[in-house]
């Protein structure tokens, strides 16, 4: 790989991160696609400086007939685009060589939907699993915040109890790139947080004493990590009599989509409640509904009415 090419990367990564907030991973992700694509300009005389139009469609064709996904290829795409639009932008290039390339049309799909009652069954065997009382108001607080919010499981587990103090209607998440928004809580997660609140100020045990975070651990993290909470929720599943396999942190907030919209809900919305910088990326939700249900107007979650029942 060129030193220059090493140098645009360098630069285009920190511009994103200070541009647009980027994660961690995010950047990793960047930095690997890219480091791929100006090894194989490379081997070939060529760089970022130098490359047209065909030779970027040269190495989308590599890709592929290297086994690559539709996914990963869409990716590694996107990654070069953005480092060529930056490179226009900063004079470094007169043109831009990947503007009119085609992507090779990454499908989005979602896993097999947990339907309401599978969820319902989760929450129920988390009041009923753990070694004390303060563990399963733990865990059922857990599981009530991520349906009722969407959240992100790295979200759940970082959130500061400061957020939550004083039965809020409305807490702020704070999310990728360190973007906060705010998420409504229905009465059934208000009532599980006051409830694992007492028990955590009390007699939750060492782990909570003097903890900025809501869901304290002794780790080096300071908190439940989300590792911590994969392995929970498959020992739900199996309390809940659902097939773990299909039970994962990520299809809690696809249910968490996909039931709102089946309730109603206005897809910006959703958008707004799970922190898509893009509508395109919420619109998938839209693939497991009819059109009917797909122009409904936001009313409300469709489990908040047990709060009031």
């Amino acid at each position: 790989m060129h030193g220059q090419d090493s140098r645009w990367i360098s630069a285009f990564l920190e511009g994103i991160a200070a541009e647009k907030g980027a994660a961690r991973n995010t950047l990793l992700s960047y930095g690997r696609d890219l480091q791929d694509a100006a090894a194989w300009l490379g081997a070939r005389g060529q760089s970022f400086a130098t490359a047209g139009r065909a030779d970027v469609e040269a190495y989308l064709v590599a890709c592929d007939a290297a086994g690559l996904s539709t996914a990963t290829r869409a990716r590694r795409l996107s990654a070069i685009r953005q480092l060529f639009r930056f490179a226009h932008a900063e004079g470094w290039r007169t043109d831009d060589p990947a503007i009119r390339i085609a992507g090779p049309g990454r499908r989005r799909s979602l896993p097999q939907d947990l339907g309401k009652d599978e969820v319902l069954a989760l929450i129920e065997a988390a009041g009923r699993t753990g070694r004390s009382e303060a563990e399963r108001a733990r865990n059922r607080c857990m599981l009530e915040l991520l349906y009722a919010t969407g959240m992100r499981v790295s979200e759940l587990v970082g959130l500061p109890v400061s957020a939550v103090r004083g039965d809020p209607r409305m807490i702020l998440v704070r999310g990728k790139g360190g973007k906060e928004r705010m998420v409504p809580l229905n009465e059934p997660a208000r009532k599980a947080l006051a409830q694992w609140l007492g028990l955590r100020d009390g007699a939750a045990g060492e782990a909570a004493k003097g903890s900025r975070f809501l869901f304290p651990a002794r780790g080096r993290a300071g908190h439940l990590t989300r590792q911590g909470f994969h392995g929970l929720l498959k020992t739900l599943a199996i309390t809940a009599g659902i097939d773990p396999a299909r039970v994962a942190p990520h299809r809690l907030r696809h249910a968490f989509a996909t039931h709102l919209l089946a309730g109603g809900a206005d897809l910006r919305a959703i958008q707004t409640m799970l922190g898509h910088a893009d509508l395109a990326t919420t619109e998938i939700y839209t693939h497991v509904l009819d059109g009917r249900l797909r122009e409904l107007v936001l009313k409300k979650h469709p489990l908040a009415r047990r709060g009031s029942s």
